[in-house]
């Protein structure tokens, strides 16, 4: 093998054993999803104000994360830097809220002199720690234990098992949290409208189908060369084939058109209504565009009507409508 062959192969076994080894400290956490993990909820679920989470070095990063979550998922909450807080940051935390503190010791100087301050207000505090012996998880109202056997890093130094120990801690709290206030998709998207996962979950067939007279339609006694002129005229790729009253009837496509060139009909003569699809997909205007979009994925379709509980006529939209729309 050669010198380059081995060394891959050794970057491979290195990475595979930071797995394995993280994967069992997650897998041990399983069994301290205990009586404190539901003290902890019911503390943040009854929290009045925010939850505020606080965490040095690798750990306030971690927090980060967690308060981001807690705040996206319908648990307002917010980081702050302990070490800040002992220089007028302390002023962030009111009787109000609920403090989260991380620290893998359970020693850390900087958590431990705000503790008293956080006391005196009577705020609630939930620790998670690696050792539930440690001052902070003592003083704490309910400690989290977030200890692991060994960390991935081969010294036992560098925060990696014992980090991702407690992320995974922080996301079963928010999504414990999220199920337990009944958060909902659209909410979730109202925190995050800038975004594509917002336009998905905010846009609704009825914000960006044409509508009036920009419907392409024609009526089923029309021929084929006067639907042919109203897909033109409309620029959708198709038309809706309706009836005296506007209800859809069917839908006539380029697919359609291809497929009837191939029968070899005049198309001056030829009402649409014997080479129209009928039956065809259709959407409702409260549908999200996202699952008006999986609608046409699945049925290899690129464009619907909208119509009404009548299935009267009321829009039209197309892939591109969906990609104007940052849905796509």
């Amino acid at each position: 093998m050669s010198s380059t062959a081995s060394q891959n192969a050794d970057f491979k076994k290195l990475g595979l054993a930071v797995i394995d080894t993280e994967l069992a400290a997650v897998s041990a956490l399983k069994s301290r999803i205990d009586d404190n993990f539901s003290m902890a909820c019911k503390l943040m679920l009854s929290c009045e104000g925010r939850i505020v989470v606080t965490g040095m070095g690798k750990s306030g990063h971690i927090g980060g994360k967690i308060a981001a979550t807690l705040a996206s998922t319908g648990s307002p909450a917010f980081f702050v830097h302990p070490g800040e807080a002992s220089h007028g940051d302390l002023g962030m935390i009111t009787p109000k809220d609920v403090v989260i503190a991380l620290s893998n010791s359970g020693n850390t100087s900087e958590i431990l002199t705000i503790i008293p301050i956080i006391k005196r207000f009577g705020v609630p505090l939930i620790s998670m720690t690696g050792n539930a012996r440690s001052p902070l998880a003592t003083e704490a109202d309910v400690n989290l234990d977030v200890s692991v056997a060994q960390e991935a890093c081969p010294h036992g130094l560098a925060p990696t098992s014992s980090t991702t120990v407690s992320l995974v801690m922080g996301d079963a709290l928010a999504v414990a949290l999220l199920q337990a206030r009944g958060f909902t998709p659209e909410d979730f998207a109202l925190s995050h409208p800038g975004g594509t996962l917002g336009r998905r979950l905010l846009c609704h067939v009825s914000d960006i189908m044409h509508k009036g007279d920009k419907i392409p339609r024609v009526n089923k006694q029309a021929t084929v060369s006067t639907a042919l002129l109203e897909m033109s005229r409309k620029g959708l790729g198709m038309t809706a084939v309706v009836d005296t009253n506007d209800r859809l009837l069917g839908i006539f496509t380029d697919g359609d058109l291809r497929r009837t060139l191939d029968k070899n009909i005049d198309i001056h003569i030829t009402p649409i209504e014997e080479v129209m699809t009928v039956n065809c997909k259709t959407a409702n205007k409260h549908d999200l565009a996202a699952e008006t979009l999986k609608l046409m994925d699945d049925f290899n379709i690129n464009g619907v009507m909208v119509v009404d509980e009548n299935n009267t006529l009321i829009g039209a939209l197309n892939m591109h409508d969906l990609l104007r729309a940052g849905v796509v």
